[in-house]
This record gives C-alpha cells, structure tokens and sequence, in this order.
C-alpha cells in the first residue's frame, strides 16, 4: 500500500492557498520560506529520533540497570562511611563497657578459685 504525497512540500510546486497560508504566518518570501522549511526538517528529524529511542526497550533497560546500579553503588558508599562514623563515634563506651564486663568475670574467677 503506497500513499501519494503532494509535491507541494518539495518545493517545486505550491498552490495560492499554501503561498497565502504561509504569508499569513510571516513568511517573506523564498528565502524565509527555505528556512522555515529547513527548520521544520530539523524537528521533524529531531522527533523521529527521540520516538526511535523510546521504542529500543534494550537500550532503555540497559540504562535504567546502569543508573539503578550507580545508585546502588552511591548508597554502598554512604552506608560503609556512615558506620566508619558510628564505629569511632561508639568505641571509647565500647571498650569501657568490655573493660568493666572483663574486671567483673575476672573478679568472679578469683571469688570461686578461693572458695
């Protein structure tokens, strides 16, 4: 199934209605044409490209695994520097707390040895 496209958007050919329709909206004259054409070609390429990579799920999935994955990894790091700051942040009570458990059994050793 073919579909027949005017010659009116090659610019060989444009009919009254399409020269008026493009003078309303500011065009000059060929020149001014050209270039709204052009620029025209340039979004319409523009948009082509964004709706061919929405539609390439493995490249989308790749790099949704990629970002989920440098988050992961950013969390990693957060994580293992917030307990470096809790291990110094609670080793002086740490170590007391240990010293005083070890005096009490110590002292409980020499209690049952003399008995």
């Amino acid at each position: 199934m073919t579909h027949d496209v005017g010659r009116s958007g090659s610019g060989a050919h444009m009919d009254t209605g399409a020269e008026a329709a493009a003078a309303g909206r500011g065009a000059k004259g060929p020149d001014e044409l050209r270039r709204e054409i052009e620029r025209t070609r340039h979004e319409l390429g523009d948009t082509v490209e964004e709706l061919a990579g929405k539609m390439d799920v493995k490249a989308r999935a790749r790099a949704r695994a990629d970002e989920l994955r440098d988050r992961a990894g950013a969390m990693t790091v957060q994580m293992r520097s917030s307990a470096g700051e809790a291990g110094t942040r609670y080793r002086k009570p740490v170590l007391i707390a240990g010293a005083v458990v070890a005096v009490v059994v110590g002292a409980v050793m020499v209690r049952r040895h003399r008995c």
